[in-house]
């Protein structure tokens, strides 16, 4: 499947790359189909990917890794909610926060009280909301990569 992207272009989608959300995402339900792209240059583990819907082509949400800003990030989360996505063990999941990366990157944050689960054998994932003040809509990452950037 070809799809002209806002961010890449037109670029091409193998069906088998197609993440299905069942019930969409927070603040867009109606966008259901997903591929997780990323900057060829800089690899997968580059820290930012992006969700490109394949519903409306022209959104795409940054996310990422939240063990990269938050090494102990654990939510507890009811097995129920994530009921959708089939069996979860941990060669299947893979959990992503969505980022917000606005023109001035040192206000840039991640939100840990809604992540992404996707399992990536069944392409299924939702997005679900961590009960609790512990994980914040809006965590600041700016300083954390800087100081990861140092560190490399």
């Amino acid at each position: 499947m070809n799809i002209n992207t806002r961010i890449f272009g037109e670029i091409e989608i193998a069906d088998e790359k197609i993440i299905t959300f069942e019930k969409g995402i927070i603040g867009f339900p109606e966008m259901k189909r997903f591929a997780l792209l990323h900057n060829e240059e800089k690899g997968k583990d580059a820290g930012i990917r992006f969700l490109q819907s394949i519903d409306e082509p022209g959104f795409a949400m940054p996310v990422m890794d939240p063990l990269i800003v938050k090494p102990d990030y654990d939510p507890e989360v009811d097995d129920e909610l994530l009921a959708s996505v089939g069996e979860l063990n941990q060669d299947n999941i893979l959990v992503l926060v969505t980022a917000t990366i606005p023109s001035d990157l040192t206000k840039m944050s991640v939100n840990l009280q809604g992540p992404i689960v996707i399992n990536v054998d069944e392409h299924k994932a939702c997005q679900i909301i961590v009960d609790g003040s512990l994980y914040p809509v809006k965590f600041p990452i700016y300083d954390i990569l800087q100081s990861r950037k140092a560190g490399e």
